[in-house]
């Protein structure tokens, strides 16, 4: 499998991680906006890529009737253990190629947050989260930005390419360690000081919020992959436009805190 690679590197993040969601509930309602608790409540949920079930964890504070999490990687273990400590009982769990799952019930919803962009094949990822979708059904995804990452595509992925060969303990802590010091300084620094032309500026505002820790484990979830690729408006317009499923007069192309892009929409 193609993508086997980048599921297991990101497998070495998830499983050594604490028990429960690395992301605040704020956190998980802002890259899920403009869905709200009535697009979930009741409803028959699929993530795809849910690494450790840090999103689907916040999930279910929005009583889904089903809710399933498809990852090809180890971190299902954790994604497990995750979601029995919520209490939800109605989930599975699958080990799967996000891009070959089809179920044959299809879901009310489907959306994958921060994995597209690393597939091999982008383009494949989203066209599961459609061909995953009911009529009617509605679906949402979150990618990396081509627009807005300038300094990290410059100076930060000729870096990944290399960490991402190393043992996971050196990256972690010799590279993504040191890394997100300067950076956890910089964004805090540009944030009080509201240098709003500073470079990700409204991403740091963002991240500031959270403790060091954090800033780590999103730079060693940057230097840990294989591959990363950085999307831009027109591709994602392109991936809209060009199928028939879709009801072009419902999707939204969000571009989130200067460096990302959330989509999504409503099938036919």
């Amino acid at each position: 499998m193609k993508d086997n690679k980048t599921a297991q590197a990101f497998a070495t993040s998830w499983n050594n991680l604490p028990e429960g969601s690395i992301y605040t509930f704020d956190q998980f309602e802002d890259w899920f906006s403009p869905l709200k608790e009535k697009d979930i409540k009741n409803k028959k949920i699929l993530e795809l890529g849910c690494g450790n079930a840090s999103l689907l964890v916040h999930v279910t504070n929005w009583g889904p009737a089903v809710l399933d999490g498809v990852d090809l990687g180890d971190s299902i273990l954790s994604a497990n253990t995750n979601m029995i400590r919520t209490g939800f009982e109605n989930f599975k769990i699958i080990k799967d190629d996000l891009t070959k799952f089809q179920s044959e019930d299809k879901y009310d919803l489907t959306y994958s947050i921060g994995v597209i962009h690393h597939l091999f094949t982008p383009k494949e990822g989203f066209d599961s989260v459609i061909a995953n979708t009911k009529q009617g059904g509605k679906f949402h995804c979150w990618v990396y930005a081509r627009e807005g990452n300038s300094i990290i595509i410059t100076l930060v992925d000729p870096i990944r390419k290399i960490a991402s060969k190393l043992p996971w303990w050196i990256n972690k802590y010799a590279i993504a360690t040191p890394l997100s010091a300067i950076y956890f300084l910089y964004a805090h620094a540009i944030t009080k000081l509201k240098l709003t032309f500073m470079p990700l500026y409204s991403y740091s505002s963002w991240i500031s919020k959270r403790d060091f820790l954090f800033f780590r484990h999103v730079a060693f979830d940057q230097l840990v992959t294989p591959q990363t690729k950085y999307i831009d408006r027109k591709t994602i317009e392109k991936w809209m436009s060009s199928s028939e499923l879709i009801d072009q007069s419902t999707t939204y192309i969000i571009f989130r805190n200067g460096n990302s892009w959330k989509f999504g929409g409503m099938l036919k």
